[in-house]
C-alpha cells in the first residue's frame, strides 16, 4: 500500500512539474511594438501576430506609437521593466531605440525586427520582412512593361515620370529606391524617361514618416512648376498612402480619365484596391501580412524554445553592427487583371470590403 501511495505521490509530483513547465511556457509574454495605426497594414500586422501568438499560448502586449519616436522609446522601456520574454519591433526610427535595445539585451530579452531593420544594434536576433529591394524591382518592372520602355526607346519616344519615395529614417525605403533605380536608371539616362522636376535621388524624393499629406503637397508643387504645358505620365510611388495624395493632387490639377497617369503603390490597402478597380491607381504591391506575421511568430517561438527558425537570407541585411539573419517574403504586383484572384480568391479581402 505504501508503495502504491509513493508511486501516486511521485506521479503527482511529475505531473505537477510538467504542468508548471507548461504553465510557464503559456505565461511567457511577447511585447509587440508597431509604428502607427494611421496605415491599415500596421493594424493588420499587429492583429495577425497577436492572434497567432495567443494561439500558441503566449501572452501578448501590443502597442502602437502613432509615429511618435519618444512614445515608442517609452513603450520599449516599459516592456523591459515588465520583464517581457521576447520583443517584436517595427521601428519608427530605429536610431532612437539603440540605447533601449541595449537595455533589453542586458536583461536577456531577445528582439525580432519586424519589416523594418533595426540599425546599429547587436541586440537583434532575427529579422522578418518582405524583400524590400524586390518590392522596388517589382514596381519598376511593372512600369517598364506597362509602358514598354524598350519599344519607346527604339522609337525615340519618352514618358514623363516623378518619384515619391519612402521615409529617410526607414531603412526599407532606401532598399526599395535602389530596386527601382536598378531597373529604371538606364531609361532616365537615355531620355526614355524624363523627370522634369529633376528630383530623382533618394534624398530629393524621400518623404518623412511616409506622409500622405507631404506626398500630396509635393505632387501639387511638382505639377504647378513643371507640368503646366505637358502631362505627367508616371507617378512612381512607394506607398499606397502616397498614391492617395497624388490622386488628390492630380484631380486638383484637372486630370481626367483621358490623361490620367500610371500610379504605383505598396501594401494593397482596401482603399488602394478600390482605386485600382476604378482606375485611379494602376497597381500596388501585395504583401500578405498573414504570412509575414506567421514568419515573425515562428521566430519568436524558436527563440523562446531554444531552437532555430527558418531563414533565407544571411547576407543582405547588415545593420552596421551585424548581419541580421532574415526571412524575406516575396512581394506580388496587383492590378485590375489579377486583384480578384490574388486578394479575393486568396481570402485576403472579401468582395464586400471592396465595394
Amino acid at each position: 500500500m505504501k508503495k502504491v501511495l509513493a508511486c501516486l505521490l511521485a506521479g503527482a509530483m511529475v505531473f505537477g512539474v510538467s504542468a508548471t513547465t507548461a504553465m510557464a511556457d503559456e505565461e511567457k509574454t511577447v511585447g509587440i511594438l508597431m509604428p502607427t495605426q494611421s496605415s491599415e497594414r500596421w493594424i493588420n500586422d499587429g492583429a495577425n501576430m497577436k492572434e497567432q501568438l495567443e494561439e500558441k499560448g503566449y501572452k501578448v502586449e501590443l502597442q502602437y506609437a502613432e509615429d511618435d519616436t519618444a512614445q515608442q522609446v517609452s513603450q520599449l522601456e516599459n516592456y523591459i521593466s515588465m520583464g517581457v520574454d521576447c520583443l517584436v519591433i517595427a521601428a519608427i526610427d530605429s536610431g532612437v531605440l539603440v540605447n533601449a535595445e541595449a537595455q533589453a539585451k542586458e536583461a536577456g530579452i531577445p528582439i525580432i525586427a519586424y519589416d523594418r531593420l533595426l540599425m546599429d544594434t547587436d541586440a537583434v536576433s532575427y529579422y522578418a520582412t518582405f524583400d524590400n529591394k524586390g518590392v522596388g524591382t517589382v514596381i519598376a518592372n511593372y512600369i517598364k512593361e506597362a509602358k514598354d520602355l524598350d519599344a519607346a526607346r527604339e522609337a525615340g519616344e519618352s514618358y514623363t515620370i516623378e518619384f515619391f519615395m519612402g521615409s529617410p529614417d526607414d531603412n526599407n525605403a532606401l532598399f526599395l529606391y535602389n530596386g527601382i533605380m536598378e531597373v529604371l536608371q538606364e531609361y532616365l539616362d537615355d531620355g526614355t524617361l524624363v523627370c522634369k522636376s529633376g528630383r530623382t535621388s533618394f534624398e530629393d524624393t524621400c518623404i518623412l514618416r511616409w506622409s500622405q499629406e507631404t506626398a500630396q503637397a509635393n505632387c501639387e508643387n511638382i505639377l504647378t512648376a513643371n507640368y503646366a504645358d505637358e502631362d505627367l505620365d508616371i507617378a512612381c510611388s512607394a506607398f499606397d498612402g502616397f498614391a492617395y495624395g497624388i490622386k488628390a493632387a492630380l484631380q486638383g490639377a484637372g486630370y481626367t480619365e483621358e490623361n490620367w497617369p500610371l500610379i504605383t503603390g505598396q501594401d494593397a490597402e482596401v482603399m488602394a484596391t478600390k482605386n485600382i478597380i476604378d482606375g485611379t491607381q494602376t497597381m500596388s504591391i501585395y504583401k500578405d501580412t498573414r504570412l509575414l506575421a506567421s514568419k515573425a511568430v515562428t521566430m519568436v517561438d524558436a527563440v523562446l524554445q531554444g531552437s532555430e527558425p527558418e531563414i533565407n537570407d544571411t547576407e543582405q541585411y547588415d545593420n552596421g553592427a551585424l548581419v541580421v539573419p532574415t526571412y524575406m517574403c516575396t512581394p506580388v504586383a496587383v492590378d485590375q487583371s489579377n486583384y480578384q484572384e490574388i486578394l479575393i480568391d486568396g481570402g485576403y479581402y472579401t468582395e464586400d470590403q471592396l465595394k
